[in-house]
């Protein structure tokens, strides 16, 4: 019986491998992620979190293709969606990878394996010689809520595309990111490098419709897939990771809808807690999933955070917006949306005082307007403007687009 086992582990290692060689040469990295040099690879836990259609499972592919190959055996990439790991635990079967001289070991979707932190802490501890990288949902809170490895994993977030990103992909181009202080400083030189070589506002609305999830580039329709891409975030990343009960599932569905058909706003709890026929607490719950789940973002009023009520719910970014209701997509709203999306990587983002005012990093105001409404904007010197439908800016005037080459 023990031979037995022991053929069925090899047979089963060897499909494995098989796999892996194919994904790693099939793996269309059509750009370089940004965050591929923003890790430290030295780390023996690395866990990338990421909401659904990012490319979580591309920049494992690639992270293998750049670094072994799709030959060496070193390195091994294994999904959890298998349910061969239904019977067998990810330790046990780690073992047997290293005790083939593996080194390198890449986990998708983590969450699926039962124990999963715990199944990681027993890796860490038994292997030193092995690396894990592994992927999970942007709804996994790995530090907060898996004591097991909270002090041992380096979490990162994968983001969507950048507006960059998207650029260098549908141009050709080999745009670099800048900070927020460079762009504030030197936008106007910045723009003079960028002109020549292609028009960005030739692009902008295709980015701001479909262009933040990699999933754009497959042979299929788009909006369909964003769709069940969303009810996947709300099916399996909400309910699953956070054990609610499938028959809330109807009301977090609907929730999202009229905070997306509302707009950005302060949403209205004890309306919506009626709409959805529940408690006012219940509705500021699933706000919190709803944002965990990147579907959207809670904007507070300086020095507030949850679980007070926010000073504005928005979609997380616009290719959300025109999904879920295309009929009523207001340019300004979609404009502030790609700003705070595209600030929420590495700034503070807090309401501001007015309406299209926001408070960056607890110290700048920043307003989002169209160059375009000639003396409807009064431009003063404390505050920096992120305007949209023009190409250029000067002084404290920067085109809203150049804010999407953040990362």
């Amino acid at each position: 019986m023990h031979r037995i086992t022991e053929l069925i582990k090899k047979i089963a290692m060897e499909v494995f491998f098989r796999t892996h060689a194919y994904l790693v040469e099939h793996n269309k990295a059509t750009v370089k992620r940004v965050l591929m040099d923003e890790i430290d690879w030295s780390e023996r836990l690395i866990g990338i979190k990421g909401t659904r259609g990012v490319g979580k499972t591309s920049f494992l592919l690639e992270y293998a293709k750049e670094n072994y190959g799709k030959e060496d055996r070193k390195c091994l990439y294994v999904n959890m969606n298998n349910f061969y790991f239904q019977g067998r635990g990810l330790a046990d079967f780690a073992e047997d990878f290293v005790n083939q001289g593996g080194r390198v070991l890449l986990i998708d979707q983590v969450f699926k394996q039962p124990n999963w932190s715990r199944e990681l802490r027993l890796c860490y501890d038994r292997f030193p010689q092995l690396k894990i990288i592994f992927t999970g949902s942007s709804v996994m809170r790995l530090k907060e809520e898996n004591p097991e490895i909270g002090g041992i994993v380096k979490s990162y977030n994968l983001r969507g595309f950048s507006f960059r990103e998207y650029l260098n992909l549908m141009t050709g181009e080999n745009f670099q990111p800048y900070t927020l202080d460079e762009i504030v400083n030197n936008h106007e030189h910045i723009v003079k490098k960028i002109l020549p070589s292609c028009s960005p506002a030739r692009y902008f609305g295709d980015y701001l419709h479909h262009g933040f999830y990699p999933f754009f580039l497959e042979n299929s329709n788009f909006s369909e897939n964003l769709l069940k891409t969303m009810n996947m975030m709300t099916e399996v990343d909400i309910l699953l990771i956070k054990q609610i009960e499938l028959k809330y599932l109807t009301k977090i569905k609907k929730l999202f809808y009229l905070l997306a058909v509302d707009g950005p706003q302060a949403p209205n709890v004890s309306q919506l807690a009626q709409q959805i026929d529940t408690s006012r607490a219940t509705v500021m719950n699933y706000i919190k999933y709803l944002a965990d789940a990147r579907l959207i973002n809670m904007i507070y009023s300086p020095g507030q955070r949850f679980p007070k009520k926010p000073a504005k719910v928005m979609m997380h970014n616009p290719n959300l917006m025109y999904a879920i209701y295309p009929i009523k997509v207001d340019e300004q709203d979609l404009m502030e949306t790609f700003f705070v999306n595209t600030m929420w990587k590495d700034q503070l983002v807090n309401q501001g005082t007015k309406n299209q005012f926001y408070l960056i990093d607890g110290k700048q105001k920043y307003r989002v307007c169209d160059a375009r409404a000639t003396g409807k904007v009064r431009y003063t010197g404390d505050t920096i403007y992120a305007r949209y439908n023009t190409e250029v800016g000067r002084d404290n005037q920067i085109p809203l687009w150049l804010f999407g080459f953040l990362y």
